[in-house]
């Protein structure tokens, strides 16, 4: 990088470049992981899914939003957000081996490739084919999300 005689270089200002591919907020704005539909599907999916939790009539749902980072290990399939705590989600995850369980949407949302800055995408073209629980059996028996 070339710079301006006597323009001082700012502690941590190369970092930061990578860390977040250039100005942060511009590329944090980039892809937004959910749009204001799939929100809206999902908190109406957690709020059915309150009133029957713990219960013989807990629903399977079809997955609502696919997300993943797209440099490495790490996809999601997203059927609800808790009416309670909007920001926690539930969905089969997989980092390596999948489960199902809670995932944090602002620890999704926060997230950066270390070097180029990139962060967790949703799927664009992705649409459900089965409900959650037939995507965790096929994910068990493969090893990985197959979606």
């Amino acid at each position: 990088m070339i710079r301006p005689a006597g323009q001082k270089v700012k502690a941590g200002c190369l970092f930061e470049r990578f860390r977040f591919g250039g100005s942060s907020k511009k590329r944090q704005d980039i892809m937004q992981l959910l749009t204001s539909e799939q929100e809206s599907q999902l908190l109406t999916n957690g709020k059915k899914q309150a009133a029957v939790r713990g219960t013989a009539d807990e629903i399977d749902f079809e997955p609502v939003v696919k997300l993943f980072n797209p440099y490495g290990p790490g996809t999601w399939l997203l059927t609800e957000l808790d009416p309670e705590q909007p920001d926690i989600a539930f969905g089969l995850a997989d980092l390596g081996y999948p489960e199902l369980g809670s995932i944090s949407m602002s620890e999704l949302k926060e997230w950066r490739h270390p070097l180029l800055g990139q962060g967790i995408e949703r799927d664009l073209y992705w649409s459900p084919q089965r409900t959650l629980s037939a995507y965790a059996d096929e994910a068990r028996k493969a090893g990985y999300i197959a979606a």
